[in-house]
């Protein structure tokens, strides 16, 4: 297990665009925020559901341990960031 979460580091950040419901200005949420405000119009787009580093982390197996990765991972049926494209 880490200290620090190897999944911060603001290089292996990943990036979704959503539209926003207002305006339908196209905004970027970044993989470590929740919501960001529209730019066009001041409308706070929020992600569709809240991440977990599971889901996203390549470094979530080491930094979570091999027991308790496999154990969130049955739980919540989560891919493997491993197996995404």
């Amino acid at each position: 297990m880490y200290g620090k979460c190897p999944g911060q580091d603001m290089r292996k950040l990943r990036v979704e665009l959503y539209k926003c419901p207002n305006c339908g200005a196209e905004v970027e949420i970044f993989s470590d925020e929740t919501r960001i405000r529209c730019q066009k119009c001041g409308t706070m787009v929020f992600r569709e559901k809240m991440p977990s580093c599971i889901e996203w982390c390549a470094s979530a197996r080491q930094c979570l341990g091999e027991e308790r990765w496999k154990q969130l991972m049955e739980q919540g049926g989560v891919e493997s960031p491993e197996r995404k494209p």
